[in-house]
């Protein structure tokens, strides 16, 4: 018997089938496109990635070569919502988080809520990027979509519901919604009253690892699963993959380096909440029981991707034609030194602790011998000195960090490891699963159906850990002399970047 985990992204899915003791025994993924209908409006196509969802599942199931998938669980994007029928019809499109609708809402649900009271309630900061503003904007300019939708689900729900579950949303999700009580486990009514919206359009909120149906008899024959299989509740991605890394409890933190570098330390107990709201920190429901986690995130691979599709679109196209990996080849190019270069990563909205929604990227340095490999460094420095400020700032709060866990794309590059390790003064370890939001979906699923007794159980039999990457002191050194000059980019440029 075998455990399937799904990971569902803003520009990927994947879906890998692990045996019992955490061996990938086959990966599939596929890519979709944002659609982007007008400036500052970006959106999923539900039926779309739903059908390359279904492709991805099946290709992975046939690729396990008869090991039978005993029970499934699905990690997701956060705050994404898609509204669907109760015959499980796709109504519309599904409002991406970097979506600019909404944003418009922010000043009544201020005047109405106020931010530390929604806090308290919700352990969230006010903010375009989360369902309710959207949601809002749905009821406001598509009410024929509003008032069909017999459930609008968050993403892992949403696939879960297609594949015959009941619609749920775990707790870690349905925090990113900005109507879920943190402390309740529930819905708030309060905040659902303000914001004048429907409540039970909402799923129903369940632990993460709980059962919530089985496949769907017609749905199971086409992917190739066996009847009855387990649907078991998933998570937020980012929770999955530190789920995936054997990052359950205090003190512990993960680095998530996929389309967004997200470090995400995990605690016990809520936080007070004038310093969180000081940062920009938010308090989330982990998918381990009792644990919360916060985020500290901004764009990462997302730049990556983007040297790769300016600078080096000829040698991906190789690279592709001979079955490369490009990205090895690119790294290839980086000096070992610090960058001479500064890149100030405000590409597109910004994470905390200012969530830019109207900023610019720079690059600062180039000179006539300036190298495409000096830009991809400076990209990687400049994407984690963004994290410095506040990931040195948790332990103020009361949140320790002693070691990060690497999972994601990025984290398959020895370079970026020893380019964290350095900057940020910490010691850092590659997992063996670089794709962990589909382990961790594993695990879950693997706990909802009792074959684990507990997701430290899980941890122990599934998680493989690799390398460990230790700050060198040389570097350590002037990286802070560094950071401090980059620091001083943003105060130097913003009055030029059109913030406000």
């Amino acid at each position: 018997m075998s455990l399937l985990g799904i990971d569902v992204g803003t520009t990927g899915c994947k879906a890998t089938v692990f045996s019992e003791n955490g061996h990938a025994l086959s990966f599939a993924y596929d890519e979709y496109d944002m659609v982007k209908p007008r400036p500052g409006w970006l959106e999923l196509d539900p039926i779309d990635v739903w059908a390359k969802v279904r492709r991805t599942i099946a290709q992975a199931v046939k690729g396990a070569r008869g090991d039978t998938v005993k029970a499934l669980s699905v990690s997701s994007m956060g705050e994404s919502l898609v509204p669907v029928g109760k015959d499980r019809q796709i109504l519309g499109p599904s409002l991406l988080m970097i979506d600019s609708r909404g944003e418009e809402y922010l000043p009544l649900l201020e005047a109405r809520i106020g931010a530390e009271k929604l806090y308290r309630i919700n352990g969230n900061i006010l903010g375009t990027q989360y369902s309710l503003p959207k949601l809002m904007w749905i009821r406001d300019n598509s009410p024929a979509v509003y008032a069909a939708a017999s459930k609008l689900l968050l993403w892992s729900g949403f696939v879960s519901f297609m594949l015959g579950a009941e619609p749920a949303v775990d707790y870690s999700l349905a925090g990113r919604t900005l109507l879920f009580d943190v402390d309740g486990l529930c819905w708030s009514h309060e905040i659902a009253a303000a914001a004048g919206v429907d409540i039970a359009k909402l799923p129903d909120p369940v632990p993460a690892g709980a059962r919530i149906g089985t496949v769907a008899g017609h749905v199971a024959e086409e992917l190739g699963l066996a009847k009855g299989t387990v649907i078991v509740a998933g998570a937020h991605d980012q929770c999955a993959n530190a789920l995936g890394c054997g990052v359950v409890d205090e003190g512990m933190g993960m680095s998530g380096m996929g389309t967004y570098l997200c470090f995400m330390p995990v605690f016990t107990g809520r936080k007070p909440p004038g310093p969180m709201m000081k940062w920009g920190l938010s308090t989330e429901c982990h998918a381990a029981p009792g644990r919360f986690v916060t985020f500290i995130y901004n764009q990462g691979g997302l730049l990556v991707k983007w040297y790769r599709d300016t600078f080096a679109r000829a040698d991906k196209d190789e690279a592709d034609r001979v079955g490369a990996d490009v990205y090895t080849e690119l790294i290839r190019e980086i000096p070992k030194e610090p960058s001479r270069l500064f890149v100030l990563p405000h590409f597109t909205v910004t994470g905390p602790p200012d969530f830019l929604t109207n900023t610019s990227g720079v690059i600062v340095g180039l000179k006539l011998d300036t190298t495409r490999g000096d830009i991809l460094k400076a990209i990687m420095e400049g994407v984690v000195f963004y994290h410095k400020e506040l990931v040195d700032s948790v332990a103020e709060v009361g949140i320790a960090m002693r070691e990060l866990r690497a999972v994601g794309g990025g984290s398959k590059s020895d370079a970026w490891l020893q380019i964290t390790a350095d900057i940020l003064g910490k010691p850092v370890v590659r997992t063996r699963v670089a794709e962990a939001g589909c382990l961790g979906a594993a695990m879950l699923a693997g706990v909802g159906t009792g074959l684990f007794a507990s997701l430290g159980d899980a941890v122990e039999s599934m998680v493989t850990l690799g390398e460990r990457f230790e700050p060198d002191p040389r570097r350590q050194a002037e990286y802070r002399e560094r950071y401090e000059r980059y620091h001083a980019l943003w105060p130097l440029m913003k009055g030029y970047l059109g913030a406000r």
